[in-house]
């Protein structure tokens, strides 16, 4: 889809709004300050005002992807409603999961580049939940929660964030561009189900928890 051309106003807000567009359609390596140029309809000498080089192109909109995929794994975190604090907790490490995988498949242009140069948190921006957030922090937050309802022993904390995160990013990897690529949505529900609740599982083993329900990454 054809970039509206830029007439009047904030040319770096144009470039990266073009930036972020070109990412979805063909990925990180589609990303060119001369094609944004062409895009936008001004020269790429302008644009070259606004970022030096390629790289700090690719920052910019790597913070544009982080922000959305926080967005989108609080739209699940949001859903979550169970009266027991404890599958609360359970259920909200569980959907924060899959609130990555979703955006991976979802926004699998955003989510290679992502990678390639992950930033820090965006500052805050008032007192929002959301402010400066990623998700390495909300998935500290939602082990932290588990241990402070009692479902984590605190001597299976530290160190359970790497797991939880390596095990979710593997999976999301090999789902966007490995072997389980050609998963149907229901044999992907099905896959990510059996990871997600077998670290619950393995978390809960010191007690006995009810079961959680299946995963669905097509919500309404």
């Amino acid at each position: 889809m054809a970039t509206t051309p830029y007439h009047h106003g904030n040319l770096r807000d144009a470039l990266v709004e073009a930036a972020v567009e070109v990412v979805r359609e063909g990925g990180p390596e589609a990303l060119s300050l001369r094609e944004l140029a062409r895009r936008v309809g001004v020269s790429h000498a302008a644009a070259y005002r606004h970022f030096a080089d390629r790289e700090a192109l690719v920052d910019v909109v790597a913070e544009r992807a982080l922000e959305a995929m926080v967005a989108q794994v609080h739209r699940r975190l949001d859903r979550v409603d169970e009266p027991d604090p404890v599958t609360t907790a359970r259920r909200r490490l569980v959907e924060l999961g899959a609130g990555y995988v979703e955006f991976a498949l979802t926004e699998t242009g955003l989510f290679r580049l992502l990678f390639t140069a992950y930033p820090d948190p965006p500052e805050g921006k008032g007192d929002g939940d959301d402010a400066g957030e990623d998700p390495y922090n909300l998935l500290n937050r939602a082990l932290d929660e588990l241990v402070a309802v009692g479902f984590i022993g605190p001597e299976l904390r530290a160190g359970a964030e790497v797991t939880c995160w390596s095990a979710v990013h593997g999976f999301a990897v090999l789902n966007v561009e490995g072997p389980l690529r050609g998963l149907s949505a229901d044999e992907r529900d099905a896959t990510l189900t059996a990871l997600l609740l077998g670290i619950d599982r393995a978390f809960g083993a010191g007690g006995s928890w009810p079961p959680l329900a299946p995963v669905a990454l097509t919500t309404s």
